[in-house]
């Protein structure tokens, strides 16, 4: 072995300890940050080692596309909102698969009939789940950004149709595995598979997006995983299967928050309908402006509870100036997190860190809720699904059985929302009707700054 290659294999291996300590530091929010800098540390060695290859002919084409690369990724890092960061994490998805997908298709044009099975194999299964999760992606994208319609996409017989799909691209995988240079089944599959992540992600509804994309990531990296094997990279090997197992591992986990299985989540169509929501016993009360600053500029204990609303309001700075406030007044402050609140796992942990709360401030679901019954005043942030009561006592609601933030058994709730719609999933929150519970409408920003002036003048 030459010493470039044992330079390349050192630079691989050193790659691949800082893919598993920074996946190991994402697990908790202290050590989030130094995790993703791990990761990156991470992804500069295995460029460099990739750039040692001597197959390499030229560097023009790469220079370019570092440069380029570069230049729209510090641009996204820039410009894109926290409120858009799902969105971004979707389209990053797509650009991996379809890279994935590309080497594939490439590998296959120019070595194709020669491969051997297990390549063979390894690299339909990559060009299957890069081209699946590429438009897969896309669409999830739009249905975050609000391009395509947020609510399940249905038609009769979609399940049929998604099976016989499903079978028709796995038949073509098989048949180019028998019969490695039938070019038009490999293309047929391509195609296929591309139709497949359109078909798999229309029928599922907004409300749904956080386990669809940990899902989309899990085979983007199981994609990769199989061209480090068609490549024979180790570095892409790990890397892929660490993303695919981690992000499997995280659905799982997420469909258990929510209690539901993962085929209720990709085939239930959640959001299509609207359920009836339990007894809500009255109208939803409003509260102006001073009368909440009272509750909270007295209250002993006070619970922010963040959603969605938070995020599309950009209002993580302003709740952050309100939880200061009361904590120079003497207040006791946290901040309830539910796993799947927002659109993407871990983003209302973002957000609040975005604004620097302190971590000892976050609580999660498990910790918090036996405190919500000695809560003077919870304040709900623009959120709806994981603070519905149908969840717990309405056996009918499609939501039974999801753990929810228990916000109700406090003593006074403030729910702080623009409108009395129903948010994503389509369902009436009985919540919102509970005599405990007054409405403040606006917008979440708008109304925590008044709220923060309001206080200082109580």
């Amino acid at each position: 072995m030459s010493t470039a290659n044992y330079f390349i294999e050192a630079t691989y291996l050193l790659a691949s300890v800082f893919f598993v300590l920074g996946l190991k530091a994402m697990s908790h929010p202290e050590t989030a940050r130094r995790g993703m800098f791990l990761a990156e540390a991470g992804m500069l060695a295995a460029i460099i080692g990739t750039l040692m290859h001597h197959e390499i002919v030229s560097y023009e084409w790469i220079i370019a596309g570092l440069v380029i690369g570069s230049i729209v990724g510090a641009l996204m890092a820039i410009w894109v909102p926290m409120t858009a960061m799902p969105q971004r994490t979707a389209l990053s998805h797509a650009f991996g698969a379809l890279a994935a997908a590309l080497v594939g298709i490439a590998e296959y044009s120019i070595h194709g009939e020669t491969m051997g099975g297990f390549t063979l194999g390894a690299l339909g299964l990559e060009v299957m789940l890069g081209s699946l999760t590429t438009t897969g992606s896309l669409i999830a994208a739009g249905k975050l950004q609000g391009f395509v319609r947020g609510t399940p996409i249905q038609f009769k017989g979609q399940h049929i149709f998604n099976l016989v799909l499903f079978s028709a691209t796995v038949a073509s995988f098989v048949y180019v595995l028998l019969h490695p240079a039938a070019a038009v089944a490999f293309y047929l599959m391509v195609g296929l598979a591309t139709l497949f992540g359109v078909m798999l992600v229309i029928p599922i509804g907004s409300a749904d997006m956080p386990v669809v994309m940990s899902l989309l990531n899990s085979y983007a990296g199981l994609a990769a995983a199989a061209t480090g094997f068609v490549l024979s990279n180790n570095v892409l090997i790990i890397a892929g299967t660490l993303d695919g197992f981690s992000g499997l591992i995280l659905s799982v986990l997420m469909c258990r928050a929510m209690n539901r299985s993962i085929t209720n989540v990709l085939f239930g169509g959640f959001g299509a309908v609207s359920a009836a929501a339990g007894d809500t016993g009255g109208i939803m009360r409003e509260i102006n402006m001073e009368d909440a600053a009272v509750q909270l500029a007295y209250a002993n204990r006070v619970i922010f509870v963040p959603g969605y609303g938070l995020a599309t309001a950009q209002a993580q700075h302003a709740v952050r100036e309100l939880g200061d406030l009361l904590e120079g007044r003497g207040v006791t402050v946290k901040y309830a997190i539910h796993p799947v609140a927002g659109r993407m796992p871990g983003h209302m942990n973002v957000l609040l860190a975005e604004a620097n709360i302190p971590y000892s401030s976050l609580y999660e679901m498990e910790q918090i809720n036996p405190e919500f019954p000695s809560t003077d005043v919870a304040v709900v942030i623009g959120a709806n699904d994981v603070v519905n009561p149908d969840a717990r006592d309405n056996p009918k609601s499609p939501i039974a059985g999801m753990p929810i933030l228990e916000v109700d058994r406090a003593k006074s709730v403030i729910v702080l929302k623009r409108g009395q719609g129903r948010g994503f999933s389509g369902l009436e929150n009985p919540l919102f009707y509970k005599p405990v519970t007054t409405m403040l409408y606006g917008d979440a920003k708008s109304s925590l700054m008044q709220l923060t002036q309001a206080v200082q003048h109580a």
